[in-house]
């Protein structure tokens, strides 16, 4: 049994490195295992060893001084909704109020009212979501109301229009949205004679 080893290793080490190994340069016979055999097989697996282990990519290591990414809170089940579909997740709820922070130039804050009774690992109240104490939530649910009735009730109706109304459309980044206010060199740049005007109302005699 020995001896039938040491010759499959002969055959492995010729298959392996393509090197002419005889019975008087390699001393591998299966009468016994001499030192210049020995010698040989080390090195080979030396070798086999050398090149495994430069073939294998080196372990990551975190770089010094990298802060530590904090594990993300899951979202908790939304409840009081009272304007979008009950049944929405919390991430759903959470990427249509990133939205309307957008769009209104505001915070989680501006609507939500919150909670000292439950500090945040910043040393700040947590926000009650379920909580209607604050005035500005009731109207983003009656704005919400209003832009679906719009969307769905007029928008529809208008031919090629394809475009629906969002709070972005009035707001533009602001909480509360600017008045539009006309160039006042409007009427410079008008052919008024383009067009037939009607005439104005008669001035009340009183108010001469």
């Amino acid at each position: 049994m020995r001896g039938s080893s040491l010759y499959l290793l002969e055959l492995r080490l010729k298959n392996r490195f393509p090197i002419p190994l005889t019975r008087k340069t390699s001393a591998l016979n299966i009468k016994g295992f001499s030192l210049p055999a020995a010698a040989a097989a080390l090195l080979a697996m030396a070798l086999v060893a050398a090149s495994t282990s430069a073939q294998a990519p080196p372990p990551e290591t975190p770089q010094a001084g990298a802060p530590a990414q904090p594990a993300r809170r899951p979202m908790p089940k939304p409840t009081n909704l009272k304007v979008l579909p009950s049944d929405m997740t919390g991430e759903q709820v959470m990427e249509i109020m990133h939205g309307f922070e957008a769009q209104l130039g505001a915070e989680c804050s501006t609507c939500h009212a919150a909670d000292p009774t439950k500090i945040g690992p910043n040393g700040k109240p947590r926000l009650n979501f379920a909580d209607d104490s604050k005035k500005e939530k009731a109207t983003a649910r009656l704005m919400m109301k209003m832009t679906e009735d719009i969307n769905k009730n007029y928008i529809s109706m208008v031919e090629n229009s394809g475009v629906p109304v969002k709070c972005g459309t009035c707001h533009r980044g602001k909480v509360t949205p600017e008045q539009f206010v006309p160039k006042p060199d409007h009427d410079d740049h008008h052919d008024h004679d383009d067009h037939d005007h009607p005439a104005p109302p008669p001035a009340h005699p009183g108010t001469r």
